[in-house]
C-alpha cells in the first residue's frame, strides 16, 4: 500500500496550532463532537438507503461503538454510517471550504491568552470544525474510513502538526472509525466510567444506539429528544441536543419546542444561537434546521422549510405526514412542506414576541438577528405584522432601542409619520444636518445603519396608519408639528432677501440640481441635499450606485437655511448688483459643501479646491 503525504491547506494548520497549543478547562467535548459526527454519518446513510437499500446491505441497525486499549493508549469512536471515499477524507479533513474561514481565525488568533478556554472553544464551533477538537487530546489521530456501497478502504493519519498522510487499507464493513492515540496525562479518556459521564452528559439525546467497550454495553437513551415529552427534558439536555445539532459551542439563547396537531402532524425543536453563525450573511442564505420525516433524516437545508430571514434557526422539524421516500428534489414545492413553513413561521413569530418582554435579553437577541429579521419586513408582507411587533430601532430619542409602539407613542401633536435616516453609523448620523429641524421641534427619528434599512421602509410603507418618511425627502411639513422650539418655527418665515437669493442660485447651478427653497428642517447648518417626493432616497441611491444598479443618479433638490448667517450675507449680496457674478462661486462651494455632508463624492475636486482658494484669498485680503 502506497502512503501519500500532504500539507494541510493554511487555514486548518492554523487551526490546529490553536487548538493543540490553548488550555481548555473542558477537553472532554472533543467525545462530544466525534459522536454528533458519527451520528450525522448514521443519518445520511439511513435516508440514502431508502432509494437504494442495498447499501445498507444486512447491516441495518445503525450505531456508534467507542472501545478502549490501555495497553496502546488508544480510544476508537466507529459507525456504521455513510463513509467516506479517499477524496472525502482529504476534502474534509485536509480543507475547511467555508467562506469567513479566514476572518474566524483572525478573531482566534487575536485573542492572545483569551484565545483558550470557552471563548476559543465557541469560535471553532461557530465554524464547525469539532473534529479537530480531537487533536487536544490525542497525539495522532487515524481515520479509517469505507464508503457505503464501496469495497475500497483508505486511512487518513496526522499528528496535527502541519501535513497527513492517506494510503489505501483493509476495512471489513462500511463506515469509519475514528482512533485517538492519546497524549501523556490523558488517562482519564481511557477509564470506562469517565466516558460514560462524557456520554451521559452530553451526548444521551443521540438517536442511534452509542456501544461501550467491548461487551457492547448501552450508553445512552438513544430516543429522538424532540418526540419526548418537554415535562421530561432538562434544560442541560436540550442545551446539549442544541450542541449536537448545531454543532456549536455557545448556550442557545431561545428554545422553542412544540407538536403541532392537526390536518398535518409535524413535531418542532428549535434554537435561536447564542451567537451569529459563521454563514448568516452567506449569499445562499441557507438555514440550519434538518428535516426529518417519521425519525428518518432527509436533508439539512430543505429549501422552503423555512423562509430565508429566520436562516439563523438551529434544529429539528420532525412531519408524520410527508411520504418517507420523499426526494430533496421534491421537496422545494411540495404543498405539505409549504404548509409547515406557515406553521413553523407563524410558531417561531409568537415565541419571539413573548421574548420580547424581556429588553434586556431581546436587545442582544436583536443585535445579533435584527439585521436578518428585518430582511422578512421586505419580502414576506404575510409575517409584516408580526415583524413590527418584533422591530427594534435605534432613534434621537436616547441612546437605547426602541420599538415601533414606543416611538408611535411619543409621537408629537401634528406629526402623522414615523421619521427615519439612514446611513453608516449611529454616531456619523446624529451629527446629521437633516436631523436639526426635527430635533429642534423635539420630533423622534429613528437611525438605520442596516444595508436592508434601505428597502424595507417603502415595503412595508406604514405601522399602524403612520407611514414611514425619509427625513432626507422633500415634503417633509414640520410647520405643522406642534413644538417648543421658537428657532424651528422662526427658521420657517422667509427673509424678504431670501427669494432673490434663491433664483440667483437656481441661475447659477442651473441643471446640477433639481430646484432650490427654503427649509424647516436646517436650524445650524446652511445648506442640505434631498430627493424629490418620486425619487429614491438618497442613500438607497448611492448604495445602488455602487452597486452597479443604476447608472444616473437623480438630481438633488438644495434647500437652504434662511437664517444662516452665511446664507443672510448672501442673500443681501444678492440685491446688489453685480451678485451674479460674485456670488457664483459661493453657490458652487454650497453644493459642495451639501454634496459632501452627504458623503458623496465630488464631480470635480480640482474646481472645488480653485474655488475654495480663491473664497479664502479674497477672505485673507
Amino acid at each position: 500500500m502506497t502512503e501519500t503525504r500532504m500539507e494541510f491547506r493554511a487555514e486548518v494548520s492554523r487551526l490546529l496550532d490553536i487548538v493543540v497549543h490553548s488550555l481548555y478547562s473542558d477537553k472532554e467535548i472533543f467525545l462530544r463532537e466525534l459522536i454528533s459526527n458519527a451520528s450525522d454519518a448514521c443519518d445520511k446513510l439511513r435516508y440514502e438507503g431508502l432509494t437504494q437499500p442495498e447499501l445498507l446491505g444486512d447491516d441495518t441497525d445503525f450505531k456508534v461503538k467507542i472501545t478502549l486499549d490501555k495497553k496502546a493508549r488508544t480510544l476508537t469512536v466507529g459507525d456504521n454510517g455513510i463513509g467516506m471515499t479517499r477524496d472525502e477524507l482529504v476534502e474534509n479533513l485536509g480543507t475547511i471550504a467555508r467562506s469567513g474561514t479566514g476572518k474566524f481565525l483572525e478573531q482566534l488568533s487575536g485573542r492572545g491568552e483569551q484565545g483558550s478556554g470557552k471563548a476559543a472553544t465557541n469560535l471553532i464551533g461557530q465554524f464547525g470544525v469539532g473534529f479537530y477538537a480531537a487533536f487536544m487530546v490525542a497525539q495522532m489521530v487515524e481515520v479509517k474510513s469505507r464508503r457505503a456501497g464501496s469495497t475500497e478502504a483508505w486511512c487518513w493519519r496526522s499528528d496535527g502538526k502541519g501535513e497527513f498522510a492517506v494510503e489505501e487499507d483493509v476495512k471489513p464493513g462500511r463506515g469509519t472509525e475514528i482512533t485517538l492515540y492519546l497524549r501523556q496525562g490523558e488517562d482519564e479518556f481511557l477509564e470506562a466510567e469517565r466516558l460514560r459521564h462524557i456520554i451521559g452528559k452530553y451526548s444521551d439525546h443521540i438517536a442511534i444506539p452509542i456501544l461501550l467497550g467491548e461487551e457492547d454495553e448501552p450508553a445512552n437513551r438513544a430516543g429522538a429528544l424532540w418526540l419526548r415529552n418537554k415535562s421530561d427534558i432538562t434544560p442541560e439536555q436540550y442545551r446539549e441536543f442544541y450542541h449536537h445539532v448545531a454543532h456549536a459551542f455557545d448556550d442557545p439563547t431561545l428554545t422553542i419546542h412544540w407538536r403541532a396537531e392537526g390536518k398535518l402532524e409535524y413535531t418542532g425543536l428549535l434554537f435561536v444561537p447564542g451567537m451569529k453563525p459563521f454563514d448568516l450573511f452567506d449569499p445562499q442564505r441557507r438555514h440550519g434546521v434538518k428535516l426529518f420525516v417519521k425519525r428518518v433524516f432527509i436533508t439539512d437545508h430543505a429549501e422552503g422549510l423555512l423562509p430565508p430571514w429566520l436562516r439563523f434557526l438551529r434544529g429539528v422539524v420532525d412531519s408524520e405526514d410527508l411520504p418517507l421516500n420523499v426526494s430533496r428534489e421534491m421537496l422545494q414545492n411540495n404543498p405539505m412542506l409549504s404548509h409547515i413553513k406557515r406553521g413553523v413561521t407563524r410558531r417561531v413569530l409568537g415565541d419571539l414576541i413573548k421574548f420580547a418582554a424581556d429588553a434586556t435579553a431581546y436587545n442582544a437577541f436583536w443585535g445579533n438577528f435584527g439585521a436578518v429579521l428585518k430582511e422578512g419586513l421586505y419580502e414576506d408582507a404575510d409575517s409584516r405584522a408580526d415583524l413590527l411587533k418584533l422591530l427594534r430601532c435605534y432613534s434621537t430619542h436616547d441612546d437605547g432601542l426602541t420599538s415601533m409602539a414606543d416611538y408611535v407613542s411619543r409621537m408629537k401633536e401634528g406629526q402623522d409619520e414615523i421619521y427615519f435616516l439612514c446611513g453608516e453609523s449611529v454616531e456619523k448620523l446624529k451629527k446629521n444636518p437633516h436631523l436639526e429641524g426635527y430635533r429642534a421641534k423635539g420630533v423622534e427619528v429613528l437611525l438605520l445603519t442596516d444595508t436592508v434599512d434601505d428597502f424595507w421602509p417603502n415595503a412595508v410603507d406604514e405601522y399602524e396608519g403612520k407611514k414611514f418618511k425619509s427625513v432626507t425627502r422633500s415634503g417633509n411639513d414640520l410647520g405643522k408639528i406642534t413644538g417648543s422650539d421658537d428657532k424651528a418655527k422662526k427658521n420657517a418665515e422667509d427673509d424678504a432677501q431670501t427669494p432673490t437669493l434663491v433664483a440667483l442660485l437656481k441661475l447659477t447651478l442651473g441643471d446640477a440640481v433639481k430646484d432650490v427653497r427654503t427649509t424647516e428642517r436646517l436650524t445650524e447648518s446652511p445648506v442640505c441635499l434631498v430627493a424629490d417626493e418620486g425619487d429614491l432616497d438618497i442613500h438607497l441611491e448611492r448604495f445602488l450606485k455602487q452597486h452597479n444598479q443604476i447608472k444616473m443618479p437623480s438630481k438633488r433638490i438644495l434647500e437652504i437655511n434662511a437664517h444662516h448667517p452665511l446664507i443672510a450675507k448672501m442673500a443681501e449680496r444678492a440685491a446688489q448688483s453685480g451678485a451674479s457674478d460674485a456670488l457664483a462661486d459661493y453657490a458652487w462651494l454650497l453644493l459642495d459643501q451639501a454634496r459632501l455632508i452627504d458623503g458623496e463624492t465630488l464631480p470635480d475636486v480640482t474646481a472645488f479646491a480653485a474655488r475654495l482658494s480663491k473664497v479664502l484669498i479674497d477672505r485673507v485680503a
